[in-house]
């Protein structure tokens, strides 16, 4: 009979925490922590981060609030302690902060943290607020409950993370890395979701590599003068030539060790090849994964800013635009070279941002315990490594030798386009997939 009230218990104590992680993801959205680029006109991350800290608190924990190197730029940290304090340390964290969104392109505001039609929506609802709600939900969970896990926990919720992490992670790993003494291994966003594969066998994805981000200003300088005269040393004619340049070159492709796992695990699941004469026709067999999948088989630069002049008819001696450049691992110098060839002597370049790639292989006890604990939840399914075309935290923290993944756990409807709700218009996560999450990452949690 104790058995069987004990199971009872441990189902009850599921239920509440899988409900406590759609709540609190919807809270946590209606918290608009919008972080433009710009501190001063970054708002809520101090809100999101004392809501957080609160939610700690009021289970037992004890919290560091810290401001990291800007007014409200607020950062919470607290740690679990293990049944073996001798082994290292699991650091999980996220972020507090969300790209901007503009209310009159959406179905729903975008900080309403709406739920309805079996969804979460609002800005942030995967990017990422879900794995917030999830970590929080489990982190309570194991505090209120007496849960204590193999080894030390520490629960990391972040700012600044969509502005590179320069008054998030950066700053906390150079000026306050004690906080995460003895982290070995690191789980944080975009992975552990599920994508739907041959005869509707779901395969999740695991992150096992990201590339570099080179973000670059470049700057042309001309003659100044009338618009109305000829004139051959225009900065702005230099800038836009050097852009479409740049914009429309296509770099080489180079498959990483991360990539070519995750070709060899798809191939052996669906039979499907994939042919290095034509890997963007053989990727984009893939579906709606194909838009990250692909991103990650060669560098890539995308303009995305330019600001040049003052008045229609004065020609300015200077002009200026951003390039989101994004860099495969091992291929920083070579990147440089063919940029420098691209754009040619006339063009300065400088980084706005300049964080590395990052890069891990798919094996050891901690990819064995995210596998079972996917399977335990999901039987059939199956794990492969990837590579993120995108970037996080764990370039950071990866300075501190720590081994960082991307495991999020997320079981996801067969037709959900995902990867476009990333910084998408009605970006919105399933109740259902939080509350999957929710029981993988506790089991995770308790194994790992």
């Amino acid at each position: 009979m104790s058995e069987q009230k004990s199971a009872l218990a441990e189902s009850h104590d599921t239920l509440v925490a899988e409900e406590e992680a759609v709540a609190l993801t919807s809270e946590l959205i209606r918290i608009d922590t919008t972080n433009t680029g710009d501190p001063a006109t970054v708002v809520g991350e101090r809100a999101a981060a004392e809501y957080v800290a609160e939610k700690l608190a009021e289970v037992g924990y004890e919290t560091t609030y810290v401001e990291s190197g800007g007014k409200g730029r607020g950062n919470v940290i607290a740690r679990l302690a293990g049944a073996d304090p001798s082994r290292g340390a699991l650091l999980v964290h996220g972020h507090l902060d969300v790209v901007p969104a503009d209310p009159a392109e959406w179905s729903v505001h975008p900080f309403s943290g709406a739920v309805q039609d079996d969804y979460v929506w609002g800005r942030g609802a995967v990017d990422m607020k879900d794995m917030l709600g999830m970590t929080l939900a489990t982190a309570r969970r194991f505090k209120r409950d007496g849960i204590v896990p193999p080894r030390d926990l520490i629960f990391a919720f972040l700012a600044d993370e969509e502005a590179g992490g320069e008054y998030g992670a950066q700053w906390l790993v150079e000026n306050r890395a004690d906080l995460f003494e003895g982290a070995t291994e690191a789980i944080s966003e975009v992975g552990g979701f599920s994508i739907t594969v041959k005869d509707g066998v779901r395969a999740y994805m695991i992150e096992t590599a990201e590339k570099g981000i080179a973000w670059l200003r470049l700057r042309a300088r001309g003659r100044a003068g009338h618009g109305s005269m000829v004139h051959e040393d225009n900065a702005v004619t230099k800038l836009t030539q050097a852009v479409a340049r740049l914009g429309t070159h296509k770099f080489p492709v180079v498959l990483t060790d991360s990539v070519k796992e995750f070709f060899a695990a798809v191939t052996e699941l669906t039979g499907m090849e994939f042919d290095e004469a034509d890997l963007d026709g053989s990727v984009a067999k893939l579906g709606a994964v194909a838009r990250m999948v692909g991103a990650t088989l060669r560098d890539t630069a995308n303009p995305t800013m330019l600001n040049a002049g003052y008045k229609a008819n004065v020609i300015p001696s200077v002009a200026e635009a951003v390039v989101d450049c994004r860099v495969l691992p091992g291929r920083r110098e070579a990147f440089e070279r063919e940029l420098d060839e691209i754009l040619g002597p006339d063009i300065e370049r400088e980084y706005v941002t300049n964080l590395p790639s990052v890069e891990t292989t798919f094996d050891g006890a901690l990819v064995d315990a995210m596998t079972a604990s996917i399977i335990a939840e999901d039987p059939g399914a199956v794990t492969l490594p990837y590579m993120l075309s995108g970037g996080t935290d764990a370039k950071s923290f990866q300075s501190l030798g720590i081994r960082c993944f991307g495991f999020a756990p997320l079981r996801l409807p067969a037709d959900l386009d995902f990867s476009a709700l990333f910084h998408g218009v009605d970006e919105r996560v399933p109740v259902d997939a939080l509350k999957f999450g929710t029981r993988v990452l506790d089991r995770f949690l308790r194994s790992s």
